[in-house]
């Protein structure tokens, strides 16, 4: 048994690497060209001003596909306890978020990072916190699936438990047949991540008070604080948008419009324990991959769309609401005055040039969490698209 896992998760392993640009292509601080499928014929339902996500020539996308996906997605057979499914840690009243500090698995198993938002996770160019291998949503959907370090679905060993389940369903053999055609196999573990993933990408939030703002014309649908707010997070004073900038308020980002996709990692000061930039052993960022002295809590800049409904915040929740991390990113990095991880993380070595600190007034501040909290789109969070079907 012990042999059987070590070799599914290797299997694992080299499924993420084989698919993923190269470890030195992706670290690189500059872009990296990227290939772009044909169009797609699926309806996008967003905006024409806006660009799609790219699909993999290998998985087009259909709308039999997505319903499917959607399914599965809420599917808790897909988990070792029959209780667990990719939505419970990805819910959609929290812009498919928890709420908790840190994840837990189906087996209870805490986690030592916080769960991403999936909000426009097809524009994301790299998926995770901090494995810059992980690009694909198809390979990296094995991970939450099959892993053991930590066990998040718990259903390594049991593929074929898994197959037969849906096999011996009275719904899914007819979806997996409109979705993928019928055949030897076609209900497969290649097929349900790729149906997973084709719902995925339908996750987009464009559709917030600030889109209607900035991008559809309405002069009045955000607040003249909130307007405010915008000017103060795309200045020089503040740096904000050199990280949380663009379309997805994110610098790791791909679409069909882009001739290159953008990955970037950044150490913000939230550790500095050793004096030397140390962070947590258990959370060290993109240090974990590639062992470079430099990457030591390096994290993915996440998406800020519907960021008023994602507490608590950075990669392991550590700060609870947006006031605090304002309060962080004022000071230039955070201050841990006592325990295991004290430290001054604003004289982090290792931290991005973008954190250097500022000032704000309390006018100013509140102008900040006006702009921030006008990116939260209703429409997104309601969607009956997204919505668990077994409710339906």
């Amino acid at each position: 048994m012990k042999l059987n896992r070590l070799l599914t998760f290797t299997i694992i392993c080299i499924i993420s690497f084989c698919l993923a640009t190269s470890i030195s292509e992706v670290l690189s601080p500059e872009t990296s060209a990227i290939a772009t499928s044909p169009p797609p014929t699926y309806n996008w339902n967003i905006p024409a001003a806006m660009p799609k996500p790219i699909v993999p020539a290998d998985n087009p996308i259909t709308k039999e596909k997505v319903e499917l996906g959607r399914h599965l997605f809420y599917e808790k057979r897909l988990s070792v306890t029959g209780k667990f499914s990719c939505a419970t840690c990805h819910i959609q009243a929290k812009a498919f978020t928890d709420g908790k500090t840190l994840g837990v698995g189906a087996t209870g198993e805490k986690h030592p990072r916080n769960a991403m938002s999936l909000a426009n996770i097809g524009y994301n160019s790299v998926l995770t916190w901090a494995n810059p291998l992980q690009n694909k949503l198809e390979s990296q959907l094995l991970v939450p699936l099959f892993g053991e370090h930590p066990i998040e679905m718990g259903m390594v060993g049991k593929e074929q438990e898994l197959l037969a389940m849906l096999r011996s369903d009275l719904q899914y053999p007819q979806m997996f047949a409109a979705a993928f055609g019928t055949g030897d196999n076609y209900i497969s573990i290649n097929n349900l991540t790729k149906a997973i993933a084709s719902f995925e990408r339908t996750l987009i939030s464009l559709n917030s008070a600030y889109d209607r703002y900035r991008y559809q014309g309405e002069s009045s649908a955000i607040s003249a604080s909130a307007k405010r707010g915008e000017e103060l997070f795309n200045s020089e004073r503040l740096e904000c948008f050199h990280c949380h900038g663009g379309l997805n308020l994110s610098d790791s980002i791909m679409h069909d419009r882009l001739a290159f996709k953008e990955i970037a990692f950044h150490n913000t000061g939230l550790y500095n324990i050793d004096g030397k930039g140390a962070y947590p052993p258990n959370n060290t960022g993109v240090y974990e991959i590639t062992n470079q002295p430099s990457d030591m809590g390096r994290f993915k800049a996440p998406t800020l769309r519907n960021i008023a409904l994602t507490a608590p915040y950075m990669h392991d929740g550590s700060i609870k609401t947006l006031e605090e991390v304002i309060g962080h990113y004022k000071a230039g990095g955070r201050t841990i005055k006592k325990g295991e991880f004290a430290g001054v993380g604003s004289e982090n070595p290792l931290k991005s040039n973008f954190v250097s600190g500022f000032k704000l007034t309390v006018k100013e501040q509140r102008d900040l969490l006006a702009f921030l909290r006008s990116l939260t789109d209703e429409e997104f969070i309601n969607n009956p698209e997204f919505r668990d079907p077994n409710l339906e």
